[in-house]
């Protein structure tokens, strides 16, 4: 769509579905970085990268000893790598290129999310929030794991999980926590079921401050925008909430250390929420008041302008967008199907849901033309209408009135070179390669597949024309040998069978010399044929070609004895 005849007042927002993507039982996505490619994990254990430009599968990533259903997929900074986790523990981490697997690792219990460290172009560590265990962070390389705090104690220092505090039925003490990377990687921000928000130091394992929320309720999702200035949590309580990042987005570490040295005077959890208020602040609350739903899978748009949630209620495919100030600007209703997944487009103002039933639905906005916007004294018509000329319309313009010329200098030279920076990606470094987009790999068919499909053509041709021969090239071309017209047909038929032949011979259309010959036959009358001692002659009108039959009908023998 053209730029110049989009509607500016229009919401930079998705509206309709504009197809799906099917390939298997689909349960997660994410998109690479520049939103060119997209990847899904299947329940059968495979991972679909999809090319998103084209809505074509870009390649399959598949492991044999990996049957399990996938439950996250990462992409690495620069789309050299996949990190996926499965559900029978396993982490994997792909070479995306090469489809190759780099690493491997087992946990103790299944990660319902994994993440890469964004701050390295070829990362080896990873975060993954295991089922009904702490957030833990992950070494690829050496296979070993560090548990993060998850909660504090009365000395306001932070605390791993214990195996000996568990209730009375032997669960965990505590939900499945959340938890993600800040935009450098430099800090983990973990969510825990006392409704927290704790900033660690995942290096040194040490929480560094602490965001209470309003209410205490148990936060399940946790995840930065883009830019990494806003952070979103979702609740227990039903609603999404919006965290303004106070931060530097560089080096907040060192921020964050420098904020710890001036509340000296304050010590334990006092000082860690001293430090809290100047890391994060609460910059809106979204709820439905009405329906009360629960959310799943929210998330920020692109640019960071638009907040998305997903309804968690069963049988309904239902998608809310608000604006950042807080209003609810669209309502998406898709098919009578539950949805387990969502992501939004990096640059374009796409959505794309996953359904129950695995299916990857892809929402985009539904543009109106905007004609005016090519001139201001455009105007555009709502149904046609007789236009009569004024009298000078077309008159020839004096030249005290010709268009003034631009002022622009010709002999500037002007730079073709230089590529401007996109704000979207400014952070890239441009000596690393990206991968935006993989080759083409078509896959020929199958031997196997080819014998299927004649097998099927020559039975088919077989039901067709019962009785009749048939051979191989008689079924791939879906053409059936008649029985003989005349004696001398079959004679010629049974001697090629004879000799050994495996050409099927087949009946030729008669050319129009052909037949206007026949045609005079029938109007002249036979001429009588003395008999003698040698065979007959035939006259024949056809040609005879290598590969045919010649099918000779009885005008064309005229035989008779006095």
């Amino acid at each position: 769509m053209n730029a110049p005849i989009i509607d500016p007042l229009q919401g930079d927002f998705p509206e309709v579905i504009e197809e799906y993507l099917e390939h298997g039982l689909m349960k997660c996505i994410s998109f690479n970085r520049r939103g060119t490619l997209l990847a899904a994990g299947c329940s059968d254990g495979s991972c679909i990268i999809w090319d998103f430009e084209t809505r074509g599968i870009a390649k399959e990533l598949r492991d044999k000893d990996c049957v399990a259903p996938i439950t996250s997929v990462c992409w690495s900074k620069y789309g050299h790598h996949i990190l996926v986790s499965a559900a029978d523990k396993l982490l994997t981490l792909w070479d995306v290129v090469k489809g190759e697997k780099i690493a491997r690792t087992s946990l103790k219990q299944t990660s319902l999310q994994a993440r890469l460290h964004p701050g390295s172009s070829t990362p080896s560590l990873c975060l993954a929030c295991p089922l009904s265990s702490a957030p833990v962070i992950v070494d690829l390389t050496t296979g070993s794991t560090t548990v993060l705090p998850v909660s504090l104690n009365e000395t306001g220092t932070g605390s791993a999980p214990s195996s000996r505090n568990k209730f009375a039925d032997g669960s965990a003490p505590y939900t499945p926590t959340a938890a993600c990377f800040n935009k450098y990687g430099d800090l983990v921000y973990v969510g825990n079921s006392k409704g927290e928000i704790l900033i660690i130091d995942h290096k040194n394992v040490q929480v560094r401050g602490v965001v209470p929320i309003s209410g205490a309720a148990v936060i399940k999702n946790i995840v930065f925008s883009r830019n990494g200035q806003y952070l979103l949590t979702n609740s227990n309580d039903r609603t999404i909430r919006i965290y303004e990042n106070l931060l530097p987005l560089k080096n907040g570490l060192k921020a964050l250390d420098e904020s710890n040295n001036t509340q000296d005077e304050l010590c334990g959890i006092e000082k860690l929420k001293a430090v809290g208020t100047k890391c994060l602040s609460l910059f809106r609350e979204f709820q439905d008041s009405i329906t009360r739903v629960h959310w799943k899978a929210p998330c920020f748009s692109g640019d960071g302008e638009w907040v998305v949630g997903g309804s968690a209620a069963k049988g309904e495919h239902k998608i809310y967008i608000w604006d950042r100030v807080g209003h609810l600007v669209k309502i998406l209703e898709g098919p009578k199907e539950a949805l387990i997944d969502l992501a939004w487009h990096p640059v374009h103002p796409i959505v794309v849901s996953v359904s129950l039933t695995g299916l990857a639905y892809i929402w985009a906005k539904d543009y109106t033309e905007n004609w005016s916007a090519f001139a201001p004294d455009f105007k555009e018509l709502e149904e046609n209408e007789e236009y009569v000329e004024r009298e000078d319309e077309f008159d020839l313009m004096p030249e005290t009135e010709k268009v003034k010329e631009s002022d622009v200098n010709e002999d500037d030279e002007v730079d073709i070179v230089t590529v401007e920076k996109d704000s979207t990606f400014s952070d890239s470094d441009v000596s690393q390669e990206e991968i935006c987009f993989l080759p083409a790999i078509p896959f020929p068919d199958t031997p196997e597949h080819q014998d299927k499909c004649v097998e099927s053509s020559s039975k088919l041709v077989d039901s067709n024309h019962s009785g009749s021969p048939l051979s191989v090239d008689a079924g791939q071309n879906g053409q059936a040998i008649n029985h003989a017209s005349s004696p001398i047909e079959a004679v010629e038929n049974s001697a090629a069978e004879d000799t050994g032949g495996t050409r099927i011979k087949r009946r030729r259309k008669p050319s129009e010399k052909v037949l206007e010959l026949q045609a005079e036959k029938v109007k002249k009358p036979s001429k009588k044929i003395k008999p003698s001692g040698k065979s007959s002659k035939i006259k024949s009108k056809s040609v005879v070609e290598k590969g045919t039959s010649i099918c000779v009908s009885a005008d064309d023998v005229s035989e008779e004895y006095n």
